[in-house]
């Protein structure tokens, strides 16, 4: 059994196997001296990981906030929602957009987006590691995936000032938000957001890269989808709407954030299929890198 290990920084702990098989040192996850989660659930979960795949999650989240930071996927994924499930409206709108050189403005995001960072909270209990076979859910025919960057707090944040809460990150992964885009249609004009068409899968890549090495040119990240070995699209970080100080600035306003919970960026521009036409199949191989941080491969099972 080969097993990456990664570097952490002071504060943070990221669990991983030894050779042995025993949990390494530093299962500390709050600042209050108590483990989250103990070996034993630890050990169990890395056993059903091993099961499906050679490799492990890098660390166990705590929780998952996944916000939505590119106007430039909102309008792409838009139009491509309704070129899949509303091919008349979709010839209409392209028509508009072919004559005023402008995208339609429902594409755009709401007037929020503009405002202050937006997120919906995931199951941070389903995340699999890279490797995972992954199954369409039984009661989707549209399966997508979502390739963006993924940080992890190393201390807690409470009302905490931009500066004071990128501080606090201490890693970064390769993330993907597995989402059955027929399913969360009706969930979001609920008006309370996705759940089924989120909650079944989410993955990350085996390794995460400490701060020190990702913040510094964050803006500057570039990556890559490809299906069944052929690339389909290529990616940027460029052009967030919000830092990521501000982001988690936000996320901390008179509410306790703790070390171990994960953040995502949302889709970065062109990371998604649905943005591309590139829906998944039966039997596709899916690889999601962000290049200097890591990948993510999957098998549609």
């Amino acid at each position: 059994m080969k097993l990456r290990r990664i570097r952490t920084p002071a504060g943070l702990s990221l669990q991983s196997l030894d050779s042995e098989g025993n949990w390494s040192d530093g299962a500390d996850l709050t600042p209050l001296g108590g483990r989250v989660f103990d070996d034993a659930w630890l050990a169990a979960a890395a056993e059903r990981q091993l099961q499906h795949s050679d490799q492990l999650l890098p660390f166990q989240p705590v929780s998952f906030r996944d916000f939505m930071l590119y106007e430039q996927h909102n309008i792409d994924a838009a139009r491509g929602l309704i070129r899949r499930f509303n091919p008349g409206l979709y010839r209409v709108t392209s028509l508009y957009e072919r004559i005023t050189g402008q995208p339609v403005p429902q594409f755009k995001p709401k007037p929020l987006f503009y405002r202050q960072p937006i997120y919906y909270m995931s199951n941070a209990q389903t995340f699999v590691p890279t490797g995972t076979p992954v199954a369409i859910p039984d009661y989707s025919q549209a399966l997508d995936f979502e390739l963006e960057i993924g940080f992890v707090l190393a201390a807690p944040l409470f009302n905490a000032t931009p500066d004071e809460a990128a501080e606090a990150i201490g890693a970064f992964v390769v993330l993907n938000d597995f989402s059955a885009r027929d399913v969360q249609r009706p969930e979001m004009l609920s008006g309370f957001g996705p759940q089924k068409s989120k909650h079944f899968a989410s993955s990350m890549s085996d390794t995460a890269v400490t701060a020190d090495e990702i913040l510094p040119r964050i803006d500057t990240l570039t990556g890559s989808v490809a299906l069944n070995g052929k690339s389909v699209s290529t990616v940027s970080s460029a052009g967030m709407q919000h830092t990521l100080g501000e982001v988690l600035a936000h996320a901390s306003r008179s509410e306790r954030l703790f070390p171990g919970e994960l953040f995502g960026t949302g889709t970065l521009p062109g990371g998604s299929g649905m943005e591309t036409g590139q829906w998944l199949r039966h039997g596709d191989t899916l690889t999601l890198t962000i290049d200097d941080i890591g990948r993510i491969e999957h098998r549609i099972a």
